[in-house]
């Protein structure tokens, strides 16, 4: 494949703005998902049934997002970067999304639960905060560097509200570009769905 360098400026962009979309028409309170961005015009040579699948006839969008599933292992914050960093994609993808719920607190409140030691405890606090703000991330890399992000808050759930934006999830960017860090382990390879084996086990 070798489209990937080939793929338009906006070709990220478009991509989070569908990928959000498309999660956000499935409601609130949904589990972390991943997606492969595979270029389209790729995708039609060499799988064009999959591309009919996926709604992706044309090269009308450069990046075709490919589900992944939810994420294996915890996904809070601690453990993201552990859990993504085991992940391995195939050659032909260009890059990867994830979309994920966060509750969000102001920096006067966080400083509140400084002191809070249990994870259980931490989330029930937060979850409780009147300033709270639940927000939707969809954060996406490309394997040569380029990022872009989207933020929906629920208290603001419309398409027009959408926040997207080169800088706007900057940790979550710098953990998927994990992804596509060269593997320390020797023998195990990605399956075919980007995830390597040990990753598929329960």
């Amino acid at each position: 494949m070798d489209s990937v360098g080939t793929l338009p400026p906006d070709a990220l962009s478009r991509a989070v703005v569908e990928i959000e979309k498309h999660v956000s028409s499935a409601g609130w309170d949904q589990p972390a998902q991943l997606f492969a961005l595979v270029p389209t015009a790729d995708l039609l040579r060499a799988e064009p049934n999959l591309a009919a699948e996926l709604g992706a006839e044309d090269a009308s969008q450069p990046l075709t997002p490919v589900a992944q599933g939810e994420l294996p292992g915890g996904v809070e914050d601690d453990r993201l970067a552990d859990t993504l960093g085991r992940i391995e994609w195939p050659d032909g993808v260009a890059g990867c999304a994830l979309a994920i719920e966060r509750i969000v607190l102001p920096a006067a409140a966080e400083s509140g639960l400084s002191s809070v030691e249990s994870d259980a405890e931490l989330a029930r606090l937060a979850g409780s905060d009147p300033r709270r703000h639940e927000v939707r991330m969809v954060a996406a890399v490309l394997r040569e560097g380029t990022r872009f992000g989207a933020v929906r808050l629920r208290a603001h759930d419309e398409d027009g509200a959408v926040l997207t934006g080169v800088d706007l999830v900057p940790t979550l960017c710098e953990v998927l570009s994990l992804t596509f860090e060269p593997s320390v382990r020797s023998g195990e390879g990605p399956g075919v769905d980007g995830m390597s084996d040990e990753e598929k086990r329960p």
